[in-house]
Order: structure tokens, then C-alpha cells, then sequence
């Protein structure tokens, strides 16, 4: 098979927590310059992707927000973007804020944090901003809400996932810290639909991409890619629906698979 493109998260696959590894920095800088297209796509918000896109020095299509929208840079546009439907975030809302836990959510371009107390506005990115309450965000729906604390995960599951089973992707991830978060997105959004707007955008055939990841929210990408690669530290049911395994984040999984691929052109 000739690939064309690697689509890539970044969570627990590419990063080692915030940090991009000099190993995987360079291995993706060597592909893209040996030709191949490099998607992003991750959980986080675009504007984090585009950091470490510009890191590596290149302008690569993001699929953020855990698959509820894809962003094209230099075009400076969404070609996909579904968004929380209003039934459910009125049920959310209320729910977080009536009980203690860490929540963000992804409006338009701006995150929003809210937890007890006002963090250090230094210590935040531009586009992250902390407020009090949920219900004080505004109009905008989100793309994507993640929920910490174990209380309030425990009642967003019983109380609200079977009730939004048919409109509402409600399931666990593991964020920058190492830390469970529950993730919840609306139904169309999931990285599987965002890869395929993705290479249809591109015009590529989604048969031409490896897919990388390590998580939950990874599996459907791994089932429209022509191949997938699973990061070594991942659970069994994520490593079984990979074609490979490589070694975990911290030992430059990537890296490896990405040097295989430019010296032989397969996988």
C-alpha cells in the first residue's frame, strides 16, 4: 500500500504531557518533508494543535475537539463542526455547577475553565479563560465538555448517558495529566467522521492514511485509516484494533514507526 498521509493524536501519542520529544519532533518534520500530508487530531482545541504544528513547522490540517471539528489553517476555516446539542448542555450545566469539580468547555475560539478559586491568568493559554459558573459561557454551544471528579462523572453517567445515548459520545479519556476525564461530544463528532471530511478536503482516500493514537476516542479513526498504529502504553481493546503496536509516547512510539515507514515505504 502507498500512504499518503498520517493521521496523528497528540495526548498520550505524539506528546509526553505538554511536550513534544526532539524524536518525534523530527520524525514527522523528516515525513512531511519526504512528502507525506500530516493531519492532526486530537482531543484538545485547535488552537493547541496549531502550537505544536507550528513547533514542528508545518501547516497541517487539525481535527479537534475529540472529532467535532476539523480546521483547515491556511485557509482559516471548519469544513466539519458539530456542536453539543441545547437539550443535553441544559442538563449539563446545572449539574456541574451545582457540585465541585474541574470542567472546560470549547465554544467557538475560546475555552473555558471552571473550578474552585481564579487560576493564575499567566499560567493559562490566551485562549483559555477561567469563569465561575458554566451557565455564565455564554450563548454558544460547545464542541466538546470534559468533566473531573469522580462524584459528578458518576452522576453525568447514570443520569444523563443512557438518556443522550442516541445524540450525545459520552466516554472516558485520559488528559495531559495522566488523569481519567470524561469526555463528551456531540453523536456525529468522532475522530472516524472528522478523518474522513478530512481526506475528502485533501482529496485523498482515507485507505492512504495511518492512523496513530492511544485511546478510546481514536478507534473510529483507526477504522476508516488503510492502517493503524496503537501506542505501546494504550489498553488491550485499543491495541486489538490497531494493524501494529509500537512502543509507548515515552520512548518515541512514533518516531519509530514514522523512520520504518520513510525507509521502506511500509508499515
Amino acid at each position: 500500500m502507498k500512504y499518503q498521509a498520517l493521521a496523528i493524536d497528540l495526548d498520550g501519542t505524539l506528546l509526553i504531557g505538554d511536550t513534544l520529544p526532539p524524536g518525534h519532533r523530527q520524525a514527522i518534520r523528516d515525513a512531511a518533508d519526504a512528502g507525506y500530508k500530516i493531519i492532526i487530531a486530537t482531543a484538545r482545541w485547535r488552537q493547541m494543535a496549531e502550537g505544536i504544528a507550528s513547533e514542528i513547522g508545518i501547516s497541517a490540517p487539525i481535527i479537534a475537539c475529540s472529532g467535532a471539528q476539523v480546521y483547515i489553517p491556511n485557509e482559516k476555516r471548519d469544513i466539519f463542526d458539530h456542536r453539543l446539542p441545547q437539550e443535553f448542555v441544559d442538563e449539563l450545566f446545572p449539574l456541574c455547577d451545582a457540585n465541585r469539580c474541574i470542567v472546560t468547555i470549547t465554544t467557538n475560539t475560546n475555552t473555558y475553565l471552571v473550578l474552585d478559586g481564579e487560576p493564575d491568568p499567566t499560567q493559562m493559554p490566551e485562549e483559555m479563560k477561567w469563569m465561575p459558573k458554566l451557565v455564565d459561557s455564554g450563548k454558544s454551544l460547545p464542541r466538546i465538555a470534559t468533566v473531573q471528579g469522580s462524584s459528578v462523572v458518576s452522576m453525568i453517567k447514570s443520569e444523563l448517558k443512557e438518556k443522550y445515548s442516541d445524540t450525545v459520545n459520552i466516554y472516558d479519556s485520559i488528559g495531559p495529566s495522566g488523569k481519567l476525564v470524561l469526555t463528551m461530544t456531540a453523536k456525529a463528532a468522532n475522530k472516524g467522521h472528522a478523518l474522513l471530511a478530512t481526506c475528502q478536503h485533501m482529496g485523498i482516500d482515507p485507505a492512504e492514511v495511518i492512523a496513530f493514537g492511544d485511546a478510546e476516542n481514536d478507534i473510529s479513526m483507526f477504522e476508516v485509516a488503510g492502517a493503524s498504529v496503537a501506542m505501546g502504553q494504550a489498553e488491550e481493546n485499543i491495541k486489538s484494533a490497531a494493524t501494529i503496536v509500537t512502543s509507548a509516547n515515552t520512548e518515541d512510539g512514533v518516531a519509530k514507526i514514522v523512520n520504518k515507514l520513510l525507509v521502506s515505504g511500509d508499515l
